[in-house]
């Protein structure tokens, strides 16, 4: 259908929800409006949908909400009877209509006679995914946009051990949403009668609490803490989200008191005040944070985003100013921390593991490989990290130690399977106690671990490809790497190149290998200086996103190299487009 047949369906319903009739009638005759809307249907993908808020097949409402958990539901119905009684546990975060969805998302399942557990308010997406396994759900659903733009949300699934869904459910449940093309004809149940019959449950505390316990597991050194953590002055930011509600108690938890949380961001907006994009990668995000850090005199600044899996931080430096952190960094010092804790406590295991994705600092590696423990390389995407510890569990041959992306994202305990910014605010406070005891900060830490690692700089750009050609150009762009492959950047020679895709690695020499990996449109490029540069298309905006690290001697020659290599490959990108 087109998308003028598209629209004409949608304004001849006569039922239509008010609010979507409003804002449907809101961008009549104004054809780029109506063609976003409706020319295309949302990807639902590996994990998930994510969109702009809005009416229409090819934005997030109630209806997509429905066509969604319409194909949730008809999944667990081709499970055996009791994993379907498990039900599905569902939670959401503070954006325009999370709460709404939520409980849209659970009359769908009642009306497939599907038990759904859903939080009474807003709660973390890590503390989402361990309930799934705290209540033995069959799957979970978290309504977030994550750290987009306020006119954005999401919705993203999870398999029974509280991770992303894996490829090959996740593929059955996209084939039923897409089957579920009528989505004004989804059948939804009454919620006082889903209650009546027990077949939606709210729950909260009840949840809260074994969470917050197992928080407590995360502290290593609990004397250091006793002793640091009541006068070491930290700033905590949960950005208007999620992390208000838990994040607060998991710091008092561990033994951190002398904290303040910025008190116009710990409102739960949707609107996002206070900050241009809910984003701690993003350096405005700290602004308020960093003038109660200088009024306080605080030694760390944390801030979460809206659905508080990601974490970004900031150190106080000699002169009073506070530097910011990247997430490599972080991950690198947490990292560190933990190796170096544990093995003075005679708690290393000989089959540790740390997992990363293949976008993130090879630093890691090195710090993994001082201490004997192996570094596995994953796609991107925090499900291939929880795959990795649910297969460590089930063949008992690897322990996993910690897990992590670039993009602020680490997990340090796994009780939850995907990235967990509460553990890390605890952990990372941690650390930071720890160099304070030192008479350091953070930053020290950082520098020593360059010191004795080598120097290693990091970035991640995009180009942006909005509109309903963006697809078809991302993909044009990617296939001219591929058909049209630089031989080199910016003179230094390309030693080896990944094509994930084919799952093939291609040395200078044309000797192959085959990378054990599942298949991505993904390439990555080993260069001779031990640069290394990867390309993939992103899988919840529509950008192609291009990441850069670099190792040298020294800082300065690494951030050289960053620009050389970032210069040359916007300049092959700029030639090719």
């Amino acid at each position: 259908m087109s998308w003028q047949d598209n629209y004409q369906v949608w304004q001849a319903q006569p039922t239509m929800i008010p609010y979507i009739k409003d804002e449907l009638a809101a961008i009549a005759g104004d054809d780029d409006a109506l063609k976003a809307a409706f020319t295309a249907p949302m990807s639902f993908g590996t994990a998930g949908m994510r969109g702009i808020m809005g009416p229409g097949i090819g934005q997030m409402n109630v209806y997509t909400v429905r066509q969604a958990t319409e194909g949730v539901a008809r999944y667990l119905d081709t499970l055996d009877d009791a994993t379907k009684k498990r039900g599905v546990a569902i939670s959401f975060d503070s954006r325009y209509h999370s709460n709404e969805f939520a409980h849209e998302a659970a009359h769908v399942l009642g009306a497939h006679g599907i038990p759904s557990f859903v939080f009474d308010d807003l709660r973390p997406t890590p503390e989402l995914s361990f309930a799934v396994r705290h209540l033995n759900t069959a799957m979970g659903i978290m309504i977030t946009a994550s750290h987009n733009p306020k006119q954005y949300n999401g919705y993203k699934i999870y398999g029974p051990d509280g991770g992303q869904m894996p490829p090959k459910a996740s593929d059955m449940i996209t084939t039923f949403v897409r089957s579920a093309k009528d989505v004004f004809g989804i059948s939804v149940a009454d919620e006082q009668k889903l209650r009546a019959d027990h077949l939606l449950t709210i729950i909260g505390e009840d949840v809260d609490q074994p969470y917050l316990a197992q928080v407590e597991s995360v502290t290593i050194n609990h004397d250091l803490v006793a002793k640091v953590g009541k006068t070491m002055k930290l700033i905590y930011t949960p950005l208007h989200g999620t992390g208000k509600v838990i994040g607060e108690r998991a710091l008092r938890g561990a033994g951190f008191e002398n904290f303040t949380m910025v008190p116009e961001q710990a409102i739960a907006d949707p609107e996002f005040p206070t900050v241009p994009f809910p984003n701690p990668e993003f350096a405005q995000a700290f602004d308020m944070a960093i003038a109660l850090g200088k009024k306080e005199g605080a030694d760390l600044l944390v801030a979460t985003d809206p659905d508080a899996d990601r974490l970004g931080a900031a150190v106080r430096q000699p002169d009073g100013e506070y530097q910011l952190l990247t997430g490599n960094q972080i991950a690198s010092i947490l990292l560190a921390y933990i190796l170096k804790a544990r093995k003075a406590a005679g708690q290393l295991p000989a089959d540790g593991r740390v997992v990363k994705s293949i976008v993130s600092t090879e630093l890691a590696t090195k710090i993994a490989a001082a201490y004997g423990v192996e570094m596995k390389n994953v796609l991107t995407g925090f499900k291939f990290i929880a795959e990795q510890i649910h297969q460590y569990e089930t063949n008992h041959d690897h322990t996993f130690l910690f897990g992590f992306e670039e993009s602020y994202g680490y997990l340090i305990k796994p009780f939850v399977r995907d990235k967990d910014a509460i553990q890390s605010t605890v952990l990372l406070a941690e650390v930071a106690a720890d160099y304070k005891e030192r008479g350091m900060t953070l930053y020290d830490g950082i520098e020593e671990l360059y010191a004795t690692y080598g120097y290693s700089a990091e970035k991640t750009t995009f180009e942006e490809f909005p509109g309903v050609d963006g697809a078809d150009q991302m993909a044009h762009l990617m296939s001219e790497f591929r058909d049209n492959a630089p031989r080199d950047f910016a003179g230094t020679a390309i030693t080896a190149v990944e094509d994930f895709s084919t799952s093939v690695k291609t040395t200078a020499d044309g000797t192959t290998s085959k990378i054990d990996l599942p298949q991505a449109n993904v390439l990555k490029y080993w260069l001779a200086d031990e640069t290394w540069i990867c390309i993939r298309p992103s899988g919840t905006e529509p950008k192609v996103k291009f990441y850069i690290g670099t190792s040298a001697k020294t800082d300065a020659a690494a951030q050289a190299q960053l620009a050389t290599y970032e210069k040359a490959l916007k300049a092959y990108v700029n030639s090719v487009e």
